[in-house]
């Protein structure tokens, strides 16, 4: 039996209607793959296209048929709190089922690792968004963290930012003040090692109370070294509200102070009085790019989702209980709802059910759609996969924008959507060899049907697969078909 040449292609997938991820205009063609990346890129348009292509069904060891489908770059998730459930529940069905190839985890200031100390009092908000047990944070350094991970690979790719929160709870005594000398230089030498091992940037959730008492003097001295290591700074801001001007600017003079990008977070208009502000928005950051490296991300829906508290149930138009310890049986009710059967005040019932997490309904829909619109805006998930009763943006977020955004309210082409969902996303956040369909890159693909894709989940019924997702390969090896998880798991950690 004759040795297959190195030409040989393990599939060749043909007859696809193909968006590479840069924007242009889909093309007829065929993919081929080699190993974990693409070894050929052909387009129906070439002269020579008819020989090639017989010429790769003739090399190839599988050829699949994509006749009326779209083959795109996999879906690369900018912002998630994915940290935990890539050990826990390695298939990743959340993001699998949607497209998605890669996440970026440990935004908002919450990353699983460092924590070196066990939790005495329960794990303290918002960390408990990633474990509400605490027995999840076992892992002493970063590098720990990324072994582990590599040890047991998930079916899709991971990039990893590590927690300014997290530190802060790591290594100071009173989270009320800002952080001493000492105690940025204990951060700072987290963050080292975290970069080191493969982390790629630092996340801050300066919106989070163990959090709010850092100045931006303390997060640009913890931050100092990712300007060595080429790692790039994300931020759930101060204040998304009122003060979002504001807190843009602090978020620029960290980035410019020490020379980093700057990636603000699920960017988005909290408040009723501040409905119709986010041209001011937009135009604020525009203003800035010509100075330094910014950009941001957004999920695609006018509620918000972490932990429950009063402060935040009162500016929101309606709230749902997403879990609670003391009551778990209220997960999925409205937050009104639960306080007329517990025959308290909304305000007293959170009392009761804190520790617990919430949706809040609180921007606008047309502020929404003016920041997806953007052209440099990136797709983020945010969702949480621990809730019990979890906001629909876990299971759906990038089928949204390709089937009601993009081909039902027609805000943008589909090859702009699939852009902001993988070449933007890897341009910034520097992974090299993805978010493109492209000889030579890694073979993330993700195969769905343009008129039928979109998201299934709810409000109502938020844990549901996407419609319309017919295959994802990760590094070259199928991970998903028609609905079901084919068990491989062949993610990657990717570094800076």
């Amino acid at each position: 039996m004759t040795e297959p040449s190195d030409t040989t292609a393990d599939l060749l997938i043909m007859n696809a209607s193909i968006i590479d991820g840069t924007g242009s205009p889909r093309f007829d063609g065929a993919v081929a793959i080699k190993g974990e990346k693409i070894s050929a890129v052909l387009n129906s348009q070439q002269t020579d296209f008819p020989q090639s292509l017989n010429t790769q069904i003739a090399n190839s060891k599988s050829v699949f048929d994509a006749k009326g489908l779209v083959l795109s770059p996999g879906f690369i998730d900018a912002h998630t709190h994915d940290d935990r459930l890539l050990l826990s529940d390695p298939l990743m069905m959340p993001k699998l089922s949607q497209g998605v190839t890669s996440v970026i985890a440990g935004n908002c200031g919450i990353s699983l690792a460092p924590m070196t100390s066990a939790f005495t009092s329960g794990v303290i908000a918002p960390l408990n968004l990633l474990d509400e047990s605490g027995e999840w944070f076992q892992f002493k350094d970063f590098q720990s963290y990324i072994q582990a991970l590599r040890a047991r690979p998930a079916a899709l790719n991971c990039a990893l930012l590590v927690g300014h929160t997290t530190l802060r709870v790591l290594a100071m005594k009173d989270l009320n003040l800002e952080a001493s000398e000492l105690e940025i230089e204990l951060m700072r030498e987290h963050v080292t090692e975290a970069l080191q091992a493969g982390a790629i940037g630092v996340s801050t959730g300066l919106y989070y109370e163990p959090a709010v008492a850092a100045s931006a003097k303390e997060v640009m001295e913890i931050c100092r070294p990712l300007s060595h290591y080429g790692g790039v700074y994300c931020t759930h801001m101060r204040d998304e509200a009122d003060g979002i001007l504001q807190s843009l600017d602090e978020s620029f003079l960290i980035g410019r102070e020490i020379n980093v990008p700057v990636i603000i977070s699920h960017l988005k208009i909290v408040g009723v009085n501040n409905y119709g502000k986010s041209p001011q928005a937009l135009a604020h950051i525009e203003a800035h790019q010509s100075r330094q490296e910014i950009c941001f991300d957004c999920y695609p829906y006018p509620a918000s989702s972490t932990i429950l508290s009063h402060d935040r149930a009162v500016t929101a138009s309606r709230v749902i209980v997403t879990w609670s310890k003391p009551l778990p049986e209220m997960a999925g009710m409205d937050l009104s709802h639960i306080a007329q059967k517990l025959q308290l005040s909304e305000q007293d019932s959170i009392k009761r059910l804190v520790p617990a997490g919430a949706i809040y309904f609180r921007m606008d829909e047309g502020d929404v759609q003016n920041i997806l619109s953007h052209p440099q805006v990136m797709i983020g998930s945010d969702g949480l996969p621990h809730d019990q009763f979890p906001h629909p943006r876990l299971w759906g977020s990038f089928t949204k924008v390709l089937g009601h955004y993009s081909r039902g309210l027609g805000l943008f082409p589909l090859e702009s959507a699939v852009r902001k969902m993988t070449s933007t996303t890897a341009k910034n956040f520097r992974l090299k060899g993805r978010g493109e369909i492209r000889e030579g890159y890694y073979a993330d693909l993700t195969l769905f049907d343009p008129e039928k894709v979109d998201s299934s989940s709810s409000y109502e019924n938020p844990i549901s697969r996407s419609i319309g997702i017919h295959g994802v390969w990760v590094n070259g090896v199928l991970a998903y078909q028609d609905g079901q998880a084919t068990g491989q798991c062949a993610g990657q950690v990717l570094s800076h």
